[in-house]
């Protein structure tokens, strides 16, 4: 077992809860990513939602959990699952969350795993942990009541933002709380939005708090719009995408465009995408889905990728240029200014990314190189921006409203908002307790 990384302590308190809720963030409070929090009461009823971990270089690790016997798990991005392997391994924790949640943690586990051996930092949890966690997962529908303790109990409902993606209802003898994990309340190519559940205490991603999306169908025709440039020049449109969500919103759109168009997909996005069919029920179009799958082709070789050379489109991993297929081709092609890199996704400070659109230049293999080829961004979040955020939060009702997995300094905006609204908002901060009585 590698000890964990912040060293053997938590931020968790030794002292029982004398009354009220609760709650504890051991990271995701105060920024995006690294999910972690704590419910207890004094009846001594403890749930964590999430466990994950930052994949920035290297990794930021929350706080340490303290004994629980249930998790529930979100859904299965990385920065929500990454640490549930040490819960399992150190704590035999039981998981909670839908079957395709449950599904691709075996993907997103592995990866996590192989990264971190290729970029030297050590994990907190080893392949032993990584088994025990495979095998301690309870699946779940959306919508059904299940019993945590004598006076607790819980469900999940649709979130958007991914297939399989959940929000968590639970209910104390005092309060009945949603935890809304990442959430969209718009439709996207693949899932439909999420809706608002009465509660008493919302605890409300903020990721896009004083940000709103352009229009969704918009930026898709925007999108479809700078491929056919793209092509019709000659060139290559390169489009980095994440493995789960994001490359297959984009082979939907490019699929439902009507467009003949050659695409060509690779990357882990192609796993993850069989575990989507096999778990079709939490699609918004199983069979569009599947249509748009089996026609692109996917690269499954060396050769296939050497053809791939050849496409109009290359959709693949990684979806912030961090490493994976998108770097081989983006080598081969960094010399063509017809060619193009279409962001479609978030890159975060320090990323492959960032540091192209900022300087024109990025680490390939070692070496920086200059990318003579056309950048674009389109937001094609799937993430509910500051409109749909205030109007889910109104819709749910709540008397206080707990407001997460933001940036610090955009959170305020939001807060300030629903406050004059009525509610009473909470911006917590990693290690803190809020306690509602």
């Amino acid at each position: 077992m590698v000890l964990y990384t912040p060293g053997r302590t938590s931020s968790y308190p030794d002292e029982p809860v004398k009354s009220g809720l609760r709650i504890h963030f051991l990271g995701g409070a105060d920024e995006v990513g690294n999910v972690g929090v704590v419910f207890e009461d004094q009846t001594t009823s403890r749930i964590l939602i999430d466990y994950g971990l930052a994949p920035t270089s290297p990794p930021r690790y929350p706080s340490e959990a303290p004994p629980v016997e249930d998790a529930i798990i979100t859904h299965a991005h990385i920065d929500h699952i990454g640490m549930a392997p040490w819960l399992v391994g150190n704590h035999q924790t039981k998981l909670h969350a839908t079957t395709l949640t449950a599904a691709l943690s075996h993907i997103m586990w592995k990866d996590t795993y192989k990264v971190s051996s290729i970029e030297g930092y050590p994990l907190p949890w080893d392949r032993r942990d990584e088994d025990e966690a495979n095998q301690a997962w309870q699946t779940h529908s959306y919508g059904e009541w299940h019993q945590h303790s004598d006076t607790w109990k819980w469900r999940l409902h649709p979130a958007g933002h991914v297939p399989g993606a959940a929000m968590v209802e639970i209910k104390t003898p005092s309060h009945t709380i949603l935890h809304t994990g990442d959430i969209d309340t718009r439709s996207s190519p693949n899932v439909n939005g999420a809706h608002p559940i009465n509660c008493d205490i919302l605890l409300l991603e903020s990721t896009y708090a004083g940000k709103n999306h352009p229009d969704r169908l918009q930026e898709e025709a925007r999108f479809l719009a700078k491929i056919i440039e793209v092509v019709e020049r000659g060139g290559i449109a390169i489009v980095p995408a994440f493995a789960s969500g994001r490359g297959q919103d984009i082979l939907k759109i490019l699929y439902d465009s009507g467009l003949d168009l050659n695409v060509h997909y690779d990357g882990m996005g192609k796993t993850v995408s069989q575990k989507w069919l096999e778990h079709n029920t939490h699609l918004r179009d199983s069979k569009g889905f599947e249509e748009a799958f089996r026609w692109s082709k996917r690269v499954r070789s060396k050769s296939d990728r050497k053809r791939a050379l050849d496409a109009d489109v290359i959709v693949t991993t990684s979806g912030m240029l961090d490493g994976g297929p998108a770097l081989w081709y983006l080598n081969r092609l960094r010399s063509d200014d017809r060619c193009a890199v279409l962001f479609t996704g978030y890159q975060a400070e320090g990323s492959g990314g960032r540091q192209l659109l900022e300087s024109g230049k990025i680490k390939i293999y070692g070496h920086n190189v200059e990318v003579a080829c056309e950048l674009d961004k389109f937001d094609l979040s799937n993430h509910a921006g500051h409109s749909e955020l205030i109007t889910f939060a109104e819709s749910c009702n709540p008397k206080h409203v707990i407001l997460f997995h933001g940036d610090p300094e955009t959170r305020p905006i939001l807060a300030k908002e629903l406050e004059a609204k009525g509610m009473n908002v909470h911006t917590p901060i990693n290690g803190q307790n809020i306690t509602i009585n």
